[in-house]
């Protein structure tokens, strides 16, 4: 017999006094923390606990009884269901500032070591339609709002194109318009979920794992270029090149149209065979006076216009004379790593994926940078002492690793080489300041400057510079 679930309480005229971790926001009520979605410091509302623990609780608003100050107008039809841009209601002015003090209380509470005072966060200039990747997904059902559902309305066609529900992976929200990419990312959308649904494509059933249309991944550039990635559950190649013959007339524009067959059980396209139909297998972003190629599978950062911010504050904390070797740790498809190359004497970049080395090769061809050299392979494998010893001791060490932070064995070899500067550029201030923990014992804090790459999300970035004690 199933455990019967227990009814949790729903509480009145509760304050909001904080954000929170993961885009939430926080209460108090007696003596349990309770965290919320889409609630702003200030807010009065009626709260639902949805899950109860020891010390804290999990809630969501029934009743906003009396909004906060802080609250605007959401610009998003799909805010509060989608997942995205989850702090869409609160100023983009106090958004930073709780980004700033989401730097401060990682370098104080986990990093724990002297530090000057931390630089005011860079903004981002764009704060709408500043993403260049975005991924949408097919789904044969489509998510339905409790608006729909009590509605009594019969939803006979559930087909969506659009974003995972959070917590529901065979739920998908139907996207009508994203701010986060330029328009023609709506437009191209809109269009092939037209098409599919008058030619009769079955979109994916995501729970039984089988339908033609899977996902498609729309990539754009700061100068008007488009690689649009169609994905398909299925190889009909009659059904493919009649689609893809659509999409090339309606958007001629399209500088890169590609596809994948793809029948696993994930998403992911990284170990699968991409299939050019038309215009040219990459597309070309600018930053300053370099390019870089950007394909199918590359890593490139999502907000190109702040990125190039990002890479000028770590060029000027490795501040390089032409004389010093570089080492670029979790180089990717070597950005930084070309970034800085006309500032020193030699760069080497050091990354996990084969494929993106590959890039960062080819990126360093065509913009005529011969003082670079790319090795793949786990980092904690290949930047080892023997690997130092037969390159060199690095100058200026420059570290973009993944959330997750550097292994113990990376940061051991590089206290081991003692490059006299480090710059620590991290998408996770928690991990990094833990990092820079690791590295106190010989290195010492001189700069910090967080980076807002992400308007109406919680994530910042930051760059750490360090001094050789």
């Amino acid at each position: 017999m199933a455990k019967k679930r227990k009814i949790l309480p729903e509480y009145e005229n509760v304050t909001i006094s904080a954000v929170a971790a993961e885009g939430k926001s926080i209460a108090r009520i007696d003596d349990m923390v309770v965290f919320i979605p889409y609630g702003a410091p200030g807010d009065i509302a009626n709260v639902k606990l949805d899950k109860k623990k020891k010390n804290y609780g999990e809630g969501h608003i029934t009743e906003l009884v009396k909004p906060s100050e802080l609250r605007v107008e959401p610009f998003c039809p799909h805010f509060g269901i989608c997942g995205g841009c989850k702090w869409q209601h609160l100023p983009y002015s106090y958004q930073l500032e709780c980004k700033q003090q989401q730097v401060a209380d990682a370098m104080q509470r986990i990093a724990k070591v002297d530090m000057p005072p931390i630089n005011n966060i860079l903004g981002s200039a764009e704060t709408e339609r500043y993403r260049n990747k975005l991924e949408f997904t097919f789904s044969n059902k489509c998510w339905l709002t409790f608006e729909q559902m009590n509605s009594g309305e019969i939803f006979e066609d559930r087909n969506a194109l659009g974003f995972h529900i959070p917590g529901a992976f065979d739920k998908v929200l139907d996207i009508k318009e994203c701010h986060l990419q330029v328009g023609i990312s709506d437009s191209i959308r809109l269009f092939i979920r037209s098409y599919a649904i008058e030619h009769g494509y079955e979109f994916y059933d995501i729970r039984q794992q089988h339908g033609f249309m899977r996902n498609i991944i729309i990539r754009t550039t700061t100068t008007g270029e488009v690689m649009l990635i169609v994905v398909f559950g299925e190889d009909d190649k009659n059904k493919i090149d009649d689609l893809l013959s659509a999409i090339n007339k309606q958007f001629p524009e399209i500088t890169s149209l590609m596809y994948v067959v793809n029948r696993k059980v994930n998403d992911t396209i990284a170990d699968q065979e991409v299939l050019l139909y038309s215009g040219r297998d990459f597309i070309e972003e600018r930053m300053g006076d370099l390019k870089f190629r950007v394909g199918p599978k590359s890593f490139y950062q999502t907000n190109s216009l702040q990125a190039y911010e990002l890479y000028k504050v770590a060029r000027r904390m490795a501040a390089l004379t032409g004389n010093e070797l570089v080492y670029d740790l979790y180089t990717g498809t070597g950005t930084i790593a070309n970034f800085v190359a006309h500032d020193a004497s030699k760069v080497i970049g050091i990354e996990y994926v084969a494929d993106a080395i590959e890039d960062a090769k080819l990126n360093s061809r065509t913009n005529g940078i011969d003082n670079t050299l790319f090795y793949a392979g786990d980092m904690k494998d290949v930047l080892t002492d023997e690997f130092v010893t037969e390159h060199g001791v690095p100058d200026v060490m420059i570290i973009d690793p993944p959330r997750a932070g550097m292994h113990q064995d990376v940061a051991d070899v590089i206290l081991n080489a003692e490059p006299a500067r480090i710059v620590y550029v991290s998408c996770n201030p928690a991990t990094q300041a833990r990092d820079i923990a690791l590295l106190d014992c010989k290195y010492r804090v001189v700069e910090v400057q967080p980076v807002d790459m992400f308007p109406h999300t919680q994530h910042v970035e930051n760059v750490v510079a360090l001094e050789k004690r």
